[in-house]
């Protein structure tokens, strides 16, 4: 008997599913030399808060960085230096009220800064954007069990009400790719109301409540109930029979995941990823923070640092999101990173529209390697690129990674305390 190819992906692809959620494994054992790397943070301050003119919601659709300097031409960048850091680093805050602050920071002294680098956006020229973002045969994983579709850590991954991906990297905050909120220039219209959807199995529906009391059965001459406990009996029967059939006829539609959605109370955006006059967004800032009213009791991911991601076994990434050709399902994706600069990840993980914004995350060991297994995030994916290399552009999916200093700004947005902004 032939097994169809498109059956046995399905199959394959439910395998490793299953793997990866009930055991907490990888792939392959061949990350089980991964240790969290102790790296010194620098400290974020608050320097002063200023009000600016309430922003414009006029952009229409986001649209990724252009062609990028590559990884040589980066490397004869001078780093930027801490003052030139702080501008960067620096945010802006929209509220749900439509009011906009734009906040400078202040790096402390002994914060580690080596980290720190700058890419350059090059003329985009005559070449054309694929319309996929797939390389080969279509290595992804469409999760459609419902069972791992709300558990972590495919839970963590969320929708964006403007068509992007995100993740949940504490109970109330999301971690996405600015260029889904923001152009460079103006925030996008869909970022007045924006909205984060979490998928959660569709609640059951509530019955009723039974009339109380006794039922009485037929009176006979002398005024006694005839048969009342064997009708009581049978009416009973045929309810728990009633309802065993509806919940196996309507289990599979009730109980599916749906997104809740979710307001967004305020949006951060580091102005690096600011178009300034006469220049170009670089891809380097493209990640933002979301905060929701109302906080969620589903795990999240927390937020990690790897200084070469090449150095983890097989260099392997993984990452979920919601891309538009599988719709309303979690997709989930892991691969190799080819390259990478201090800033990013340039891999050909497949994937489509819809997953910019994803988070990019590794398994790590605490504590020395003896502690246990994390899935942390140490990037956010922004999409597709077109990458100058030694003068030949050659075009790859591009993920932001976490260094000390965004780390350290994204712990300052989620928590506010320095203190707090240690990794474990």
């Amino acid at each position: 008997m032939t097994v169809p190819p498109s059956l046995l992906f399905s199959l394959t692809a439910l395998a490793v599913v299953a793997f990866l959620v009930k055991s907490g494994a990888s792939i392959t054992n061949d990350e089980d030399d991964c240790l969290s790397a102790r790296i010194k943070i620098p400290v974020i301050l608050d320097q002063s808060t200023v009000r600016l003119q309430s922003p414009e919601f006029t952009a229409e659709h986001f649209s990724e960085p252009e062609v990028m300097c590559g990884i040589e031409c980066q490397r004869k960048l001078p780093e930027p230096r801490p003052a030139e850091l702080e501008r960067l680093l620096s945010y802006e805050t929209v509220y749900e009220n439509g009011t906009r602050t734009l906040t400078e920071i202040q790096l402390e002294e002994d914060g580690e800064l080596r980290n720190a680098s700058s890419s350059v956006v090059c003329n985009a020229g005559h070449l054309k954007r694929r319309k996929r973002q797939v390389y080969g045969m279509d290595g992804r994983f469409v999760i459609t069990d419902k069972h791992y579709t709300t558990n972590y850590p495919f839970s963590a991954s969320v929708r964006l009400s403007t068509g992007c991906s995100g993740i949940l990297v504490s109970p109330k905050h999301v971690l996405t790719s600015a260029h889904c909120v923001h152009d460079g220039q103006v925030y996008l219209k869909g970022t007045k109301k924006l909205r984060v959807g979490v998928m959660k199995l569709r609640s059951k529906k509530r019955r009723g409540n039974q009339r109380g009391g006794r039922k009485r059965g037929k009176k006979v001459g002398n005024g006694q109930d005839v048969g009342t406990d064997e009708d009581q009996l049978h009416r009973e029967h045929n309810r728990k029979r009633k309802n065993r059939i509806r919940r196996n006829t309507d289990s599979d539609q009730s109980r599916q995941p749906v997104f809740r959605w979710t307001r967004v109370k305020l949006t951060q955006v580091p102005t690096g990823w600011m178009r300034r006059e006469g220049k170009e967004i670089s891809a380097d800032y493209d990640y933002a923070l979301l905060e929701l009213k109302r906080p969620h009791k589903m795990k999240f991911m927390e937020l990690g640092i790897v200084p070469v991601v090449k150095d983890i076994p097989a260099g392997r990434i993984h990452f979920s999101g919601f891309d538009d050709d599988q719709s309303g399902k979690v997709v989930y994706r892991f691969c190799s990173v080819l390259e990478e600069s201090n800033d990013l990840m340039y891999q050909y993980c497949d994937a489509q529209k819809g997953s910019s914004g994803a988070g990019v995350y590794v398994r790590l060991r605490d504590q020395g390697g003896k502690g246990k297994w994390k899935r942390k995030v140490i990037g956010v994916f922004s999409g597709h690129q077109w990458v100058d290399v030694d003068g030949i552009q050659k075009d790859y999916n591009v993920a932001v990674r976490i260094t000390p200093t965004k780390y350290a700004q994204i712990c300052h947005w989620i928590h506010g305390e320095a203190s707090q902004c240690k990794l474990a």
